[in-house]
C-alpha cells in the first residue's frame, strides 16, 4: 500500500513538473515588453453611461454573422464583410442585397467606390479590391519587402489615387491578435497603396496593434487607432509635419478599433470593450504574459475576460476633443461595436458577432442633425436577396 501511495505521489510530482516544464520552457515567439499604461479613466463624467444606442436599429438580419467592416456608398447603399467571407451591398431601404463576391478569407475594413468596386482589408488576403462585375483583384501582399501580416482597415484618400491601411502587426498574422496585445512589441504599421504604380510602401511603423484608420480633410494626415496601447495617433502626409506623428486621443476608456471620418467635421471611433484591469495589471508582469502566451488556445479562452455586452462609441472633432459619448450595456445591446460611419441622417454600425448591421438616427448623437424619414422606427425585417444585375 505504501508503494502505491508512493509511486501515485511520485506520479503527481512528475506530472507538475511537467507542467510548469512546459510553462516555463515551451518556445513560443512571444516575447513581451514592459510598459507601464496610464491609469484607465473611470466610466463617469465624459464617459458616463448612457442608453443612447439602445435603439439601435437591426438591418440585414439573417445575412450573415459578424459584419464586422461597413461602409456607404453615395446612393446610401450600405457594404458590409461577414466572417464567411462574403461581402454584400444592402440597398439604401434594407429591403434586399446583393452578394459581391466571397474573398475566402475575413473581410474586416470595406471602403465603397464611385465606379461600383469595394476596397477591402482582409487579414488572410491582404488588400483586395471587388470590381463592379464581381470579381476580386489583389492590390497587395507585402509592402516594403515584407509581408502583410494582418491587413485590418482601410481608408482612400482623394484624387491622389492612394489607399492607406493599416497592417495590425507584422509579426502576428491573424488571427494571432491576442499574442500581439499579449507581448506589446509595436509591431504594427500604416501602409500607402498606390493605383498608378501598384506599390506599397509603409508609412509608418512600430505601432501598437494598428488597427483603424481614417483619412482626414484633403488627405493632409490620417489617425490610426493603436488599440493595444488604449490611443488614436495622428500621421502627418503632407505640409511642414509630413512625416511625423502625434496624438491625437489618448487614455481611451476602452481599446479602439475602426475609425471614420465624416468628410467635414467628426471622427468616430468604435469601441469593442472596455479597458480590463486584469491586463493592465500585467504590463509589468513579462513572465506572466508570456506564460500565457504558452497555454494551450482552449485554456487561453477561458482566461480571457468576457465582459458584459456594451454597445460603445466616441466622437471627435478634428483637434480629438470628445463631442460625443455614445453607450448601451444590456442583454439586448447591439455589441461589441467594431466599426461606425456616418451618412446622411444615420449612423452605421458593424459588429463581430451580431447577425446584423446597426442604424441610429444620428439627430440622437447630434441633435442639429437632419431627421431621419418618418417611420424609420419600423424596421424592413429580413432583405430579400437578388441577383448582381451585369
Amino acid at each position: 500500500m505504501k508503494k502505491l501511495l508512493l509511486a501515485v505521489l511520485l506520479a503527481g510530482v512528475l506530472g507538475v513538473v511537467a507542467v510548469l516544464a512546459y510553462l516555463l520552457l515551451k518556445p513560443t515567439r512571444v516575447e513581451p515588453v514592459a510598459w507601464t499604461p496610464p491609469a484607465a479613466p473611470a466610466l463617469e463624467g465624459p464617459y458616463a453611461p448612457n442608453e443612447i444606442l439602445k435603439d439601435v436599429q437591426r438591418l440585414a438580419v439573417g445575412v450573415g454573422i459578424g459584419p464586422e467592416g461597413v461602409a456607404v456608398d453615395a446612393e446610401g447603399n450600405v457594404y458590409a464583410g461577414y466572417e464567411d467571407g462574403r461581402v454584400i451591398r444592402l440597398s439604401a431601404d434594407g429591403t434586399r442585397y446583393v452578394e459581391l463576391a466571397n474573398t475566402g478569407g475575413r473581410p474586416l475594413g470595406l471602403k465603397a467606390g464611385a465606379d461600383g468596386s469595394v476596397l477591402v482589408a482582409d487579414p488572410v488576403k491582404g488588400l483586395l479590391r471587388i470590381t463592379a462585375a464581381g470579381a476580386i483583384e489583389s492590390l497587395s501582399t507585402a509592402a516594403d519587402g515584407t509581408a502583410l501580416g494582418f491587413t485590418d482597415d482601410l481608408d482612400a484618400a482623394d484624387g491622389d489615387g492612394a489607399t492607406y491601411f493599416s497592417d495590425a502587426s507584422v509579426k502576428f498574422p491573424y488571427p494571432g491578435y491576442l499574442f500581439d496585445v499579449l507581448e506589446h512589441g509595436a509591431n504594427g504599421r500604416v501602409v500607402r497603396h498606390d493605383a498608378a504604380t501598384n506599390a506599397s510602401t509603409v508609412v509608418a511603423k512600430d505601432l501598437y496593434f494598428a488597427n483603424g484608420v481614417a483619412v482626414g480633410p484633403n488627405g493632409d494626415w490620417l489617425l490610426v487607432a493603436e488599440t493595444s496601447a488604449y490611443r488614436i495617433t495622428r500621421i502627418w502626409l503632407k505640409g511642414d509635419k509630413a512625416g511625423t506623428r502625434e496624438v491625437f486621443a489618448d487614455n481611451l476608456p476602452g481599446f479602439p478599433d475602426n475609425l471614420s471620418f465624416n468628410g467635414r467635421d467628426r471622427i468616430w471611433v468604435a469601441l469593442p470593450g472596455v479597458r480590463d484591469a486584469r491586463l493592465d495589471g500585467l504590463a509589468q508582469q513579462p513572465l506572466l504574459r508570456k506564460i500565457m502566451a504558452r497555454l494551450p488556445g482552449r485554456l487561453q479562452g477561458k482566461i480571457q475576460n468576457t465582459p458584459p455586452k456594451r454597445g460603445f462609441v466616441l466622437g471627435f472633432d478634428l483637434d480629438g476633443k470628445l463631442i460625443a459619448n455614445l453607450q448601451y450595456g444590456a442583454a439586448d445591446a447591439f455589441a461589441p461595436i467594431m466599426s461606425v460611419e456616418e451618412h446622411g441622417p444615420w449612423l452605421y454600425f458593424g459588429s463581430l458577432s451580431e447577425p446584423a448591421i446597426g442604424r441610429l438616427p444620428l439627430n440622437r448623437v447630434i441633435p442639429t442633425a437632419d431627421a431621419p424619414p418618418a417611420g424609420w422606427e419600423q424596421a424592413p425585417g429580413v432583405p430579400m436577396r437578388v441577383e448582381r444585375a451585369n
